[in-house]
């Protein structure tokens, strides 16, 4: 069983739902980390000879088209995160379907070639959401990988799988975002704030707890995670320590994801284990449908 690692391709200022984070018409001033960010995330992954999946933000798409190239280039998968980072439960059923048609009509159109997945913005797809399953398939998407399945502050969807899944009618896979049980609780150690947070050697374990069930641990970053200076935005003592907690260590522990665990990308996972999704009986998008679907 792989490991399947991806990056949101976003910059320092798409941190979302704060007052002081700012919107599509002002990123254009703001001075740019992303691409110093990105490289050298693209060099560690180089170094240790793996591939992985890249949800680019359809702005960052758009203003550095080279970045997605120099992707595609290494070897690595091109999905899409949205155009505008916004949270799903913030957007009507057309705004979201524009956003993501418009986000892979960008990327595509810098790298040359097909997108067939998605992540939304924040994981914010909910139960208030339900229109938001047959979307991604009507944008061109193959698979998705949007679903948080225990409670978070941007959304989040309990009762669901916590392994990949075909959802009824469309065929869309999805690839929840990895949880780990503790005391018959769903507990997330596999990206962002809680990669930080979370010492190594927990990590390891919950991850080689998680492979032994016969799931695959899904692994996320940001590429501003990598750069412990980036600049700040102004936010209470809360949200301070879920942005900015631990960055010194993130490098180090996704170096000691490569070199301990195989990775691959949604993309390749996909093509390695077809038979089983082909003969996966599709569900319906609801918690109890969900709940009856077998695990890839």
């Amino acid at each position: 069983m792989q490991c399947i690692f991806s990056v949101d391709v976003e910059d320092w200022f798409h941190i979302l739902n704060l007052p002081s984070t700012p919107d599509l018409p002002m990123w254009d001033g703001l001075p740019s980390h992303v691409e110093r960010d990105f490289l050298k995330l693209l060099d560690i992954f180089s170094e240790a000879n793996a591939r992985v999946t890249c949800f680019f933000l359809g702005w960052v798409a758009r203003k550095f088209p080279s970045l997605v190239r120099e992707a595609e280039r290494r070897g690595h998968e091109i999905a899409s995160h949205g155009y505008a980072h916004r949270l799903i439960y913030a957007m009507t059923a057309r705004e979201f379907y524009e956003d993501a048609v418009k986000s892979k009509q960008v990327i595509e159109d810098a790298v040359g070639s097909e997108v067939i997945g998605y992540r939304s913005s924040g994981f914010s797809v909910t139960k208030s959401t339900p229109w938001f399953f047959d979307i991604p398939t009507e944008a061109g998407y193959r698979y998705d990988s949007s679903i948080f399945p225990a409670i978070r502050s941007h959304g989040g969807m309990t009762g669901v799988p916590y392994a990949p899944y075909c959802l009824a009618p469309n065929g869309l896979i999805e690839f929840p975002i990895t949880v780990a049980t503790v005391l018959r609780m769903p507990m997330c150690f596999f990206g962002g704030g809680y990669l930080r947070l979370f010492p190594w050697s927990i990590i390891r374990a919950m991850t080689m707890r998680v492979l032994k069930e016969g799931r695959p641990v899904v692994f996320y970053i940001h590429p501003r995670e990598i750069e412990p200076e980036h600049p700040r935005l102004p936010m209470n003592t809360y949200r301070q320590f879920k942005s900015y907690v631990n960055l010194k260590g993130t490098e180090a522990k996704v170096q000691h994801v490569l070199s301990e665990f195989k990775v691959t990308t949604f993309r390749s996972y996909i093509e390695q284990h077809s038979c089983e999704f082909a003969g996966m009986p599709s569900v319906a998008a609801t918690a109890s449908a969900a709940a009856a679907a077998r695990p890839v």
